[in-house]
């Protein structure tokens, strides 16, 4: 026993050396070499209890390294999809909100850089933006107040 607990904290300390993951994550990821069952989970404990894992790291993590390219919706998604505290997710996305649309002109000048010439090229860009989870009101004015169009259009 004593060799599969390191065996799995090592697995999980190699993981997180990566890049921050939650216990849900982790959980998923090392569940295929639990050779006893609630090993893992005390394992993950001691960890959490030692601070190597951190819900709150996890969440800054994504929102650090995602916020840049996606909007509020994606992030969300991904943090969801991590298995987080809902109200934890919901705090981190609410602080996106203020920046979302100078974030959505950013991505949208890296990409494209000049105003829709036609209709179909400001389809693409529209759904260009709404793919990556910029909201439909923000992805409007974005793309609506592209240096070159008038504001009518």
């Amino acid at each position: 026993m004593g060799f599969d607990q390191i065996s799995l904290k090592g697995r999980a300390l190699r993981l997180l050396s990566g890049r921050e993951h939650s216990k849900a994550e982790l959980l998923r990821k090392l569940r295929p070499h639990e050779t006893e069952p609630g090993e893992l989970a005390r394992a993950l404990d001691e960890l959490e209890a030692k601070g190597f894992i951190s819900e709150q790291r996890v969440i800054e993590s994504v929102v650090h390294r995602r916020s840049v390219k996606l909007g509020a919706s994606r992030v969300r998604q991904e943090l969801q999809a991590k298995g987080l505290d809902p109200q934890a997710v919901a705090d981190a996305v609410a602080g996106l909100q203020g920046s979302e649309e100078a974030r959505a002109r950013e991505v949208w000048r890296k990409k494209f850089g000049e105003p829709p010439r036609d209709a179909a090229e400001h389809g693409k860009q529209m759904r260009f933006l709404l793919t990556r989870g910029f909201g439909a009101d923000v992805v409007r004015r974005v793309v609506r107040g592209a240096p070159g169009l008038d504001a009518d259009d």
